[in-house]
């Protein structure tokens, strides 16, 4: 079966990118019945580009839904596998936590599907949402700094679409040796109801991680990021924020972390700054609320 991709804007493959990112992007499913975009690779690509970097975006999603993210996205080229349905997740509030639903899924990504001029940049980040991109895709990859938001690696699903947390496989171990740095939250290892011997469980398999990646930083929310480096743990506080909506922020950190990372290589100055601007994209809806580096020195010089 042949795989037609599009490109927004046409001929956006043709010209050299500071940044790819590459996953899915959403249907975020609303309880009203509507629906808003989203998805790992969307909140990333904007919070690059307000950063100043030409980013780049592989994805898999209908044409509209690409549309209307394109305009989105500034300057910002993307190239989209076409699919008959988005990716669509639905989170279902009770009161022994959220439950989070896979309704539908996009097309698989692969290399094949990056144009060879954007293998090559300053930042890399692969952002599967729903297993889309293998990780031994990073060994394909030449850039100064190469991420990845594993969270869609670490999520199974069953018949009815119920997503719950799955620990990487030997094959995928073994390829995060390709990495630069992992960003990861703890929800994402124990899902959203957590006990303590889950807890130890997702500290032994960050240990393990940090064996094999140079650096593996952790978000916490409000209360800032952990990073795992040197066989050791350091602790960065969180920036104050007002919170509105919390959708995303992980994937903001990621972004300006890997950003900052490869611009001046000093991972503290990267995570320090990677929470401020992850502090105010929460303070507003979307991806709209993500700061420029004018609006993060004017809040927190």
């Amino acid at each position: 079966m042949n795989r037609r991709r599009r490109a927004w804007p046409t001929g956006a493959a043709r010209e050299p990118i500071d940044a790819l990112i590459v996953g899915h992007l959403t249907r975020d499913l609303l309880p009203d019945g509507g629906w808003r975009s989203g998805g790992a690779a969307l909140y990333a690509a904007v919070t690059a580009s307000r950063l100043g970097l030409r980013v780049g975006i592989v994805t898999s999603a209908p044409a509209d839904l690409c549309a209307s993210v394109a305009a989105t996205l500034d300057d910002s080229p993307m190239i989209a596998v076409d699919a008959e349905t988005a990716t669509s997740f639905e989170n279902v509030y009770t009161p022994a936590g959220r439950v989070q639903y896979l309704r539908a899924s996009a097309e698989p990504l692969t290399l094949d599907d990056i144009p060879t001029r954007w293998r090559r940049c300053a930042v890399a980040l692969l952002a599967p949402v729903a297993g889309e991109v293998a990780p031994g895709l990073a060994a394909a990859l030449d850039a100064r700094v190469i991420g990845a938001a594993p969270q869609g690696w670490l999520r199974a699903w069953d018949a009815t679409g119920r997503v719950r947390p799955q620990p990487l496989d030997g094959a995928a171990l073994d390829a995060l040796r390709s990495f630069s740095a992992l960003i990861v939250s703890r929800e994402d290892l124990t899902g959203p109801a957590a006990d303590a011997t889950t807890q130890e469980a997702a500290d032994e398999t960050l240990r393990a991680w940090a064996r094999l990646v140079p650096l593996v930083a952790v978000t916490r929310g409000a209360e800032g990021a952990d990073l795992y480096r040197a066989g050791a743990v350091e602790r960065y506080p969180g920036s104050p924020a007002r919170e509105v909506d919390p959708t995303g922020a992980g994937d903001v950190f990621a972004a300006a972390f890997l950003s900052a990372l490869a611009r001046d290589g000093d991972a503290a100055a990267a995570i320090a700054q990677a929470n401020r601007i992850a502090a105010l994209s929460v303070e507003g809806v979307g991806p709209s609320a993500i700061p420029t580096l004018a609006q993060v020195a004017a809040r927190y010089p």
